[in-house]
């Protein structure tokens, strides 16, 4: 048999105050490190914190890589004269 551990159940008021937290800039990405890495975090809000962070690189990667882009595609388009 397996051996399962359960986590407290999370209040509607605790998910509230974890989002607001996250609404507040560099307040947000602190608290993601901290509550997402921290052992005595509820397991539940430890894994959403994780995963927001996992979301919260990909978004940066697709920046960069989306901004390069556009500024690549301005650029190779800047030394062209334009013709009418």
């Amino acid at each position: 048999m397996e051996n399962r551990s359960s986590a407290p159940v999370m209040s509607l008021g605790d998910w509230i105050i974890t989002m607001i937290v996250l609404a507040i800039p560099l307040v947000n990405i602190i608290m993601l490190f901290v509550w997402g890495f921290s052992s005595s975090t509820n397991p539940n809000k430890a894994n959403f914190c994780k995963a927001y962070l996992i979301f919260f690189l990909i978004a940066i990667v697709l920046f960069f890589v989306m901004g390069g882009a556009a500024i690549m595609s301005v650029m190779s388009g800047a030394g062209t004269p334009a013709t009418m």
